[in-house]
């Protein structure tokens, strides 16, 4: 195991690499972070203008359950529809779902579903066919077997067609948000679906063909006919897009294997709720004292972090709830502790912990985090502490994390759109690498899960308040999804969160 000591040239080398990432135009930035001027890809001229292509793995699924292609989920959107879909404010609207009714216990909930609704193959939608979809992905080879796992059962009740009836193991106070996955016809490669869009096959071309028979026919879409560009790797993706062969791509720009676009296009970042944070070991070393943490948790640099190293691809956040969802209260992200390296120095000095070691963790398969890594190490050395980077590959990264060999870890993980905490921080959690116990944290977490959502605010604030105190994490930024466009072919766009073709009818293209 290497031992890292941190440095200021050392670091400033980092940040200017980072810093140097080619510039992109952000046209529809999230709400919540830095907007940026719009700016072309160097000095080349914009590729010819061709039909709108989207990129497709024709040797991969194309099922939104059971695939997982980035580029062929992209396009799920335009294929299959949800019983709900998640807004820019983290909100569950209606798609598939009329209306719902709720037991007083938040365990059973019953959905009704809009008449009329007709597969691609015509099909009727009923609660058989919704019930079906969702069984299949919570089953394990399903995408959503995570997200659904406190479900007991889903019924469609013989009585009542246009019905599905949920039961859950726990109460769970929004489960809609839960409810965004998209509902496909069987469990073929490529099955039917309610989108605005249908599949057509002429050999080996793919297209899609918008659909006459959509129920929500009062949304007039941009355009028809999608041809569909075969790739069948990476880099083929990547250069079909850079010689405009391809219109859109979503992409992570930060993430650990992504690999660069050239030419001159346009990007339109999304919230995510990619979590971005620092843990302690609260069972031993130094952090087990909520003072140390308190004081640690002075050395987040969250802006130079995200402008610096994450290219403003990400948005800061004091509290571990995305600043754009209601349960981002403004008291308590202004209570939670803050950047502050001149009171760091003056707690640790206070604690009497001047050149006592620590021990940080970070994956070094991505360059973000580490960079990240180092600069919260560099802040604490500046402040007097000894720190050891542990720079490990993933494998050994989430041993050592077992382990508890570690007093600090950078971590990133997904969470699901109702920001369930419980994985991070219940006693029982899966991700709960620290080891923090706490009957009141479980307490509160049940109770925002419970929760109503006119009263989840309220029930979020209280856990805020009391994580204020005891800091078993430091949250530091939720990470943006992307995507990139060719130059002036499209606008309009308002990607959300699994889905870049969000209100697609207010898109115009050129």
């Amino acid at each position: 195991m290497k031992r890292y000591r941190i440095f200021a040239p050392l670091l400033a080398l980092l940040l200017s690499l980072a810093a140097c990432r080619p510039e992109t135009g952000v046209n529809s930035p999230s709400a919540s972070s830095s907007p940026l001027g719009a700016a072309s890809q160097g000095e080349q001229q914009a590729p010819e203008a061709a039909a709108f292509t989207l990129a497709v793995y024709p040797e991969f699924s194309l099922h939104p359950v059971l695939d997982a292609n980035r580029a062929n989920l992209t396009l799920s959107p335009l294929l299959y529809e949800p019983l709900f879909a998640v807004d820019k404010a983290f909100q569950a609207q209606p798609v598939l779902c009329r209306n719902y009714t709720v037991s007083e216990d938040k365990l059973v909930w019953t959905f009704s579903l809009r008449p009329g609704i007709t597969f691609s193959d015509g099909t009727p939608l009923t609660g058989r066919e919704v019930a079906d979809a969702l069984e299949l992905a919570r089953t394990a080879k399903g995408r959503y077997q995570r997200r659904l796992s406190d479900i007991v059962s889903i019924t469609a009740p013989e009585q009542a067609p246009d019905q599905v009836v949920i039961t859950l193991r726990q109460p769970n106070g929004s489960l809609p948000l839960l409810l965004d996955i998209p509902i496909s016809l069987g469990s073929g490669e490529r099955p039917a679906g309610t989108g605005p869009y249908t599949l057509s096959e002429q050999g080996d071309s793919l297209t899609l063909i918008a659909r006459t028979s959509w129920w929500q026919t009062e949304k007039a879409l941009p355009v028809q006919t999608i041809p569909l560009h075969p790739v069948d790797k990476s880099d083929e993706l990547i250069y079909s897009f850079d010689a405009g062969e391809i219109s859109l791509v979503d992409v992570d720009l930060m993430a650990t294997s992504s690999m660069g676009y050239g030419g001159n296009y346009q990007t339109w970042d999304y919230a995510t709720t990619d979590f971005l944070y620092l843990g302690f070991n609260t069972q031993n070393g130094l952090c087990r004292s909520a003072q140390v943490r308190q004081a640690l948790a002075l050395a987040a640099d969250r802006t130079t972090i995200v402008s610096n190293i994450y290219a403003n691809h990400a948005v800061p956040a004091l509290l571990p709830v995305h600043p754009d969802s209601p349960l981002y209260h403004p008291a308590s992200a202004d209570d939670a502790p803050s950047y502050d390296p001149e009171r760091l120095v003056a707690l640790l000095e206070g604690l009497r912990l001047q050149g006592k070691s620590l021990t940080l963790l970070v994956n070094n398969e991505n360059v973000s985090k580490a960079a990240a890594a180092q600069r919260v190490a560099y802040q604490l050395e500046a402040a007097g502490l000894a720190v050891t980077l542990n720079q490990l590959s993933f494998e050994d990264y989430t041993s050592a994390l077992s382990r508890g060999e570690f007093d600090l870890y950078l971590g990133e993980t997904v969470f699901t759109a109702d920001f369930d905490l419980a994985p991070l921080l219940s006693s029982s959690g899966a991700l709960n690498y620290g080891g923090w116990q706490d009957a009141e944290t479980d307490r509160l977490l049940s109770a925002l899960r419970a929760a109503s959502p006119t009263d989840k605010p309220d029930a979020a604030q209280a856990l805020f308040a009391h994580l204020k105190d005891q800091v078993p994490i430091i949250p530091i930024a939720f990470k943006n999804g992307s995507v990139l466009t060719q130059w002036g072919q499209l606008s309009g766009l308002s990607p959300v969160r699994g889905n870049v073709f969000y209100s697609i009818e207010q898109w115009n293209i050129s």
